[in-house]
């Protein structure tokens, strides 16, 4: 294909192995910028569950040398943290035509420049969905907070789908309905038989705050959700379930251990900052509504 001077050649791969087997070393070579395609072809290769659907792989190469690859793993966005913005009209016409896309997430300006041009190509609106801020952790502090931390089991899946709902309707907008509950209990199901780190945090015998980490992959862990349910708030629950989901992490591998923030709320990220988090690239997550809506 060629693209005004450039001459760029545009792959859709149906194979997850081979896609991992072109763009590993591109995405590995800094596993904190690149931390859901990597946490999601991690769990994709290594605990694939039957309920998945087929991912959405493009690559990008010019002259032989990989300039770009995204990916999306169903229900989530596309992610394009390794796709630079010049190359994000490429993505968008390799993928107008024939697929749907909910909305794209990555770097600012990688975002924009893409949401751009698949408007252009699609005829399809989109709107901001939410400011984010990718943060790696430095020297943990481990605020004093009462109470306890316990790594879930499958046995608390009832209590972890409620608040993953809860978290869902509150932080990321999403609409609660019939199928809510069912869907963050498959969910939560496929994290823990992963062997994800999912730490409650109990005050006496009352839980009271929730986060998960993946398994480290290429040393990196994400950190999130990270819930708190509203009657137990302003406690520091927060930041001391945190603090020991950023140790299980580390204690199990993890060199780097990151996280987001939605900068719409400054409390969470001054909390994160104060336990020793720090900022690394903000990005945007953007969904599309359907041309003529």
């Amino acid at each position: 294909m060629r693209y005004g001077p450039v001459v760029a050649e545009v792959t859709r791969h149906d194979d997850l192995a081979e896609f991992w087997a072109l763009t590993g070393d591109f995405f590995n070579a800094d596993p904190v910028f690149h931390t859901i395609p990597i946490a999601a072809v991690d769990r994709r290769l290594n605990h694939a569950d039957p309920e998945d659907e087929p991912p959405l792989l493009v690559s990008v190469s010019e002259d032989g040398v990989l300039v770009a690859a995204a990916l999306r793993t169903p229900p989530w966005p596309l992610t394009l943290s390794g796709v630079p913005a010049e190359w994000a009209e490429v993505v968008a016409d390799a993928l107008a035509g024939d697929v749907e896309l909910p909305g794209v997430n990555g770097p600012r300006d990688s975002v924009e420049a893409f949401v751009v041009a698949w408007a252009a190509r699609t005829g399809c609106g989109a709107r901001e969905h939410m400011a984010l801020r990718l943060y790696e952790l430095g020297d943990l502090a481990v605020p004093d907070v009462p109470g306890t931390p316990r790594l879930a089991t499958l046995d608390d899946i009832p209590l972890l789908s409620r608040w993953r709902t809860e978290f869902g309707v509150e932080a990321t907008e999403q609409a609660r309905d019939e199928n809510s509950d069912g869907r963050a209990r498959l969910m939560l199901r496929i994290s823990l038989t992963a062997g994800h780190g999912h730490v409650i945090w109990y005050h006496g015998d009352t839980p009271v705050a929730w986060a998960a980490a993946n398994t480290p992959a290429s040393g990196m862990s994400r950190i999130g959700p990270v819930y708190t349910p509203p009657e137990h708030r302003r406690h520091g629950y927060g930041a001391a379930v945190t603090a020991a989901c950023a140790s299980w992490a580390r204690e199990n591998g993890a060199e780097h251990v990151v996280l987001y923030t939605d900068l719409a709320n400054p409390t969470s990220n001054s909390i994160y900052q104060r336990i020793g988090f720090r900022p690394v690239v903000d990005s945007a997550e953007f969904v599309f509504t359907p041309a003529g809506g």
